[in-house]
């Protein structure tokens, strides 16, 4: 109950009240581990990367086959460049939960931010297969395309990605995709 309400609160951008409903939820059942991850996105929200981190991992050890911390976890690495590692945890997403769009958008924001671009435009391409309206995947895959020489098609992608998402070239931006 607790955690669900803190689901809630952090869906509706009440991030303070969302943390102490994730707090009171870890306190009360330490092996929660969706309730880590949901103070771990609070804290990658406040742009606490390595708490984030931290409570991501919390999440995997109290549940090792919790796709979703691995995920969490894969998208922060990439954030603060830890490249290497973000790639092993979302590959390990992946392998836990194959063919997850969001999972797919984590490891292509990994293969952006290291330069390969066509596994990004690959991973990109599969993601928004399972789900056409996705911003950051066709910002990501925007990026990418520019970044290949293919002006039409990437910066019609970031365009759909702006109308979905007017803000996204600012948080990308905060994550390193400028």
């Amino acid at each position: 109950m607790i955690y669900n309400s803190g689901v809630e609160s952090h869906k509706q951008k009440d991030n303070d009240r969302a943390a102490a409903q994730f707090d009171t939820a870890i306190k009360l059942y330490p092996n929660n581990a969706l309730a880590h991850v949901g103070r771990g996105e609070i804290y990658r929200a406040e742009r606490k990367y390595d708490r984030a981190i931290d409570e991501f991992s919390r999440a995997i050890k109290v549940a090792p086959s919790c796709f979703v911390a691995f995920n969490s976890r894969c998208y922060s690495r990439a954030i603060r460049d830890d490249l290497q590692t973000a790639l092993t945890d979302c590959n390990e997403a992946l392998r836990l939960n194959p063919g997850s769009a969001g999972m797919l958008d984590s490891r292509g924001f990994v293969y952006l931010k290291m330069g390969d671009l066509d596994k990004a435009i690959a991973d990109y391409d599969a993601a928004l297969q399972i789900d056409a309206n996705l911003a950051y995947v066709l910002f990501g895959r925007g990026k990418a395309r520019l970044l290949k020489g293919d002006e039409p098609r990437g910066s019609f992608d970031i365009t759909v990605a702006k109308r979905i998402k007017p803000e996204i070239a600012d948080e990308m931006s905060r994550y390193g995709v400028k």
